[in-house]
């Protein structure tokens, strides 16, 4: 099974002693970050939403655009 990007940190600060995992962590960050993303995206799917303004249209809306939409600025 796949580890989270939390599994994988927590594994490696057991595993190295702190200046290592300083290291790694720096290292590292991009990858876990990108971890993190696909975990996020992957579980919001695409969803049908509904409109809350007049009209009640429907509108999908990707796992990219709420990751996009809700953590970066």
């Amino acid at each position: 099974m796949k580890q989270t990007a939390m599994q994988e940190v927590n594994e490696m600060f057991a595993e190295l002693n702190p200046d290592e995992f300083y290291g790694w962590f720096w290292n590292n960050r991009d990858r876990l970050l990108e971890i993190d993303k696909e975990k996020i995206v992957e579980a919001h799917g695409n969803k049908l939403k509904k409109s809350k303004d007049v009209g009640n249209y429907e509108y999908w809306v990707s796992g990219e655009d709420y990751y996009t939409k809700t953590f970066t600025k």
